[in-house]
């Protein structure tokens, strides 16, 4: 069904946004309507507000308020060691974990053919003015595990093996609670060559 001018402009709007399906897009304009008037004028005033203020970092490609990001900033990491993802969300995710105390670069994507991704569209070129200094000495490569990602990997990894930086791929496998009957062969095959020794 089609509705009239701008709520169907809003549910197309809404539609276009990634993981937002027609039906999603209908509840969320219905939702917008039924809401007082200041917390969509909130709403519309923080999207503008981000489109105007957040930049990506000079240096790693992350979301940033200023110039640089604060983890670029920040004396505390460690600027020997980065890890390289694929988008901001991934920085997000790695922090998370409070497991990695280096520095970052984010990619903006993965190589896909298929899509017309190719090395020259990722910021590979920003990654290596980085390397050129001698004061990183590992790499580490936490692209997805999927097509895209293992190939961005493989790439960057052959690239940057002839530096004589340490290159390391994150290990992938059963995720906990995660039934050994219902994983797929290349999850469990992984877990396999990933595997370490139980003291």
């Amino acid at each position: 069904m089609m509705y009239e001018g701008a709520v169907q402009d809003l549910i197309d709007e809404l539609g276009r946004l990634p993981g937002v399906g027609p039906k999603s897009a209908q509840r969320i304009a219905f939702h917008l309507l039924a809401a007082e008037s200041s917390d969509v004028e909130r709403l519309a005033s923080t999207l503008v507000r981000v489109k105007n203020d957040v930049k990506f970092c000079s240096i790693c490609g992350n979301v940033a308020e200023s110039e640089q990001c604060r983890i670029c900033t920040d004396d505390r990491r460690d600027p020997t060691v980065i890890c390289v993802v694929e988008e901001p969300k991934d920085v997000l995710a790695v922090e998370r974990t409070r497991e990695f105390r280096g520095r970052y670069h984010v990619l903006g994507g993965a190589i896909s053919p298929i899509d017309g991704v190719g090395p020259d569209d990722l910021r590979i070129r920003e990654l290596l003015v980085r390397l050129r200094d001698g004061v990183v000495t590992e790499l580490i490569l936490a692209t997805d595990p999927n097509l895209e990602g293992e190939a961005t990997a493989t790439y960057l990894a052959r690239m940057i093996n002839p530096m004589g930086l340490t290159v390391t791929r994150l290990a992938s496998g059963l995720p906990v609670g995660g039934d050994l009957e219902y994983a797929d062969e290349v999850t469990l095959g992984r877990a396999f060559s990933g595997r370490r020794r139980v003291d």
